[in-house]
């Protein structure tokens, strides 16, 4: 399971159609994989921000969403259905900056 690698949501929330990890390749011994949720667009989406920047993902304009990260276990993640561009990656990785930021 690649890092930036992208699974549909295992969960309930039809407004969260899919994850990406964002845990490093490093730790993949872990038996849970941090992941950031990908939301749908919609008319209150936030702008599209370096905090919550907005990808195409499978054909559905979502943004990610650095607030809500969470673990989830590997097995419940199922097969990915793809990896995010290196500049989708580049914008989560900003976007996580974002969050952390002493500034």
């Amino acid at each position: 399971m690649p890092q930036f690698a992208i699974y549909r949501n295992p969960g309930r929330n039809r407004d969260i159609p899919f994850l990406v990890q964002i845990q490093s390749n490093r730790l993949d011994r872990s038996v849970g994989r941090v992941v950031m949720p990908l939301v749908r667009c919609s008319g209150s989406a936030p702008p599209d921000h370096p905090l919550t920047p907005h990808l195409l993902v499978d054909g559905e304009d979502v943004f990610a969403n650095p607030f809500d990260l969470a673990t989830v276990p590997a097995a419940r993640l199922g097969a990915a259905v793809g990896v995010l561009t290196e500049s989708d990656q580049e914008a989560i990785i900003r976007a996580l900056d974002e969050l952390v930021s002493r500034a």
